[in-house]
């Protein structure tokens, strides 16, 4: 036992190959990449696995994850934050996260919990969907990216957001739960 994960092993990651601690939480991301893959019809090289932003908020620099970024014909089109419990907490830092980690808004935001899913417009945080199925598939994610403002998100704007994603995904979480522990 870390902290207070339980580490029961070790795993084989879904999409990387790199052997990682067998945790409850991982074995719900590798579900998730699983369904990416086998049900919604992405390629593994199309998933992107443990993507970090670099928060840097009044000199403190702390790095937040994004669980799976998913990098269809060059762009980010959708990003996947992963949390045991209540989904609806997790909106709000998930809108933050797709507005900083790429330069410009990223079309869909997905927060799960492994077992039932929210499917978010990003730029207006609509829910678009309930459950897992509602996650688009690649040929629906095909199908509307040529329709999606990739736009540009201010330097006001963007700071806003990493100073909400700090508040709710840095500040105050146990040191168990950093990224440097990669669980």
């Amino acid at each position: 036992m870390t902290g207070h994960h339980l580490i029961l092993g070790e795993l084989q990651d879904y999409i990387t190959g790199k052997t990682l601690p067998d945790t409850h939480d991982e074995r719900y991301r590798q579900k998730l990449a699983r369904f990416l893959v086998e049900r919604r019809g992405f390629a593994r090289s199309e998933l992107r696995p443990r993507r970090f932003i670099r928060l840097d908020i009044d000199g403190r620099q702390e790095p937040a994850v994004v669980d799976l970024a998913v990098d269809v014909e060059g762009r980010i089109a959708m990003i996947i934050k992963y949390g045991p419990g209540s989904l609806i907490t997790r909106h709000r830092p998930a809108l933050a996260a797709s507005r900083l980690l790429a330069p410009y808004q990223i079309p869909w935001v997905v927060v799960t919990n492994g077992e039932d899913a929210d499917v978010l417009d990003g730029a207006s945080g609509k829910v678009l969907g309930n459950g897992l199925a509602a996650i688009p598939s690649r040929d629906e994610v095909l199908h509307r990216l040529a329709d999606m403002d990739f736009k540009t998100l201010s330097e006001k704007r963007r700071r806003g957001e990493a100073r909400i994603l700090y508040c709710f995904d840095i500040d105050g979480r146990c040191p168990c739960d950093g990224p440097l522990c990669e669980i």
